[in-house]
């Protein structure tokens, strides 16, 4: 097992956000690329055969723009993707690899169950990669002007993975947003946490499952995961909670949500002393979980709260946890009324992350408030009865 470390050396010295100006001919744009990456010190031979076949691609400033999925509510998103499919091959892959997964948790305290989970989500367990050249998606988005502090240094680092032998400009294929591999880990990640997992003196996250794994493990630890914790189970609440309590904003210990009456549906809640929130995905009449610690290093590897806690749910299932009880909630709202909710929000001086139809946790925490002010259950879920009060 070989990290990366001479290689993350190098990564480092890239700047850590957009340094060439985005938009404008796209030509003139690659050629400022290479001149930073000249400045920055790596070879002209290196730099002309990197960049040689970059090309502007416009299907990925399509998928950018057109995210509709994390639409859905958590029930319907989860009941998608949690297939009967994907529990099967989740099996069969944990006991495949079931000495991988015992170095992980030996190294790096992370349970097989979450590997498991973003593996099959991000890739079905490597059979469905992405088949957008890598290089012309990170080279667009760093062209375009909506995040290319993000992206810019996302290609640098591929120039310097290209430089070790472990990146073919022309060649590498992955996900839209420059993601390779198994578990779908971006260039700078693969330098700052790759790990050799099987021995051959390289990282090869798109054809070995060591190497993605291992390499999986050592980002969510580099990402603040805290060792043989857990990260989210499924709870009953009573009917009596104090609502305005729940949500990510709000923690207390498990052992002062247990004296509230919560109480696990399965299995036992976890340390008493460990810091907790109640999570009600789709209010106090659906499913409800408690989120650990663990469960807020999830958001570091996607922002999206329904993909999330789909993920971290997945895991729990991997692991023996039985279907949650979806309950019977509240009819939400659609993505128009969404949108006309956030509007509204906005305009009352909340900051709900943009209007975007979609319920993320900056919408939930102004919906709640909201909730509490106008004497409502404060369990942050949106209702057509709540857009229509306001």
């Amino acid at each position: 097992m070989r990290s990366l470390g001479l290689v993350l050396a190098l990564s480092l010295a890239s700047p850590a956000f957009a340094d060439v100006p985005c938009g404008g001919n796209f030509s003139s744009f690659v050629n400022q690329m290479k001149q930073s990456a000249l400045q920055q010190g790596h070879s002209k031979s290196a730099v002309d055969q990197f960049f040689a076949a970059a090309r502007q691609d416009p299907a990925v400033i399509k998928a950018d723009r057109a995210q509709g999925v994390f639409q859905k509510n958590f029930i319907d998103f989860s009941r998608a993707l949690i297939s009967q499919n994907r529990m099967q091959n989740g099996a069969a892959n944990a006991t495949k690899y079931k000495s991988v997964f015992d170095r992980i948790e030996r190294d790096y305290g992370v349970s097989r169950g979450v590997l498991l989970a973003f593996w099959a989500l991000e890739t079905d367990f490597g059979q469905v990669q992405g088949n957008f050249n890598t290089l012309n998606a990170l080279m667009t988005l760093s062209h375009d002007c909506r995040r290319p502090e993000l992206f810019q240094p996302q290609v640098f680092a591929a120039l310097t993975l290209f430089e070790h032998g472990d990146f073919d400009p022309a060649a590498t294929q992955g996900a839209w947003a420059g993601e390779i591999g198994m578990v779908q880990m971006l260039p700078k990640d693969i330098l700052q946490n790759g790990v050799d997992g099987d021995g051959d003196g390289h990282v090869r996250l798109k054809t070995s499952a060591p190497d993605a794994l291992m390499s999986g493990a050592k980002m969510l630890r580099h990402l603040g995961w805290r060792a043989n914790e857990p990260w989210l189970q499924e709870i009953v609440v009573p009917s009596n909670l104090d609502w305005s309590k729940t949500g990510l904003n709000h923690k207390m210990t498990v052992n002062q949500w247990a004296k509230l009456g919560v109480q696990p549906r399965s299995g036992a809640l976890g340390n008493g002393n460990l810091q907790a929130s109640v999570l009600l995905p789709m209010g106090r009449n659906g499913p409800a979980f408690l989120a650990y610690p663990n469960f807020e290093v999830y958001f570091e590897w996607n922002k999206s709260f329904v993909y999330v806690t789909t993920a971290a749910y997945f895991a729990t299932r991997l692991e023996g946890a039985p279907v949650y009880n979806a309950g019977n909630p509240d009819a939400g709202l659609s993505g128009a009324q969404m949108q006309q909710l956030q509007q509204k929000l906005t305009k009352m001086g909340y900051d709900v992350g943009g209007i975007d139809g979609i319920l993320g946790e900056k919408t939930r925490e102004a919906v709640q408030s909201v909730q509490e002010k106008l004497g409502l259950p404060a369990d942050a879920w949106p209702t057509a009865a709540l857009l229509s009060r306001l």
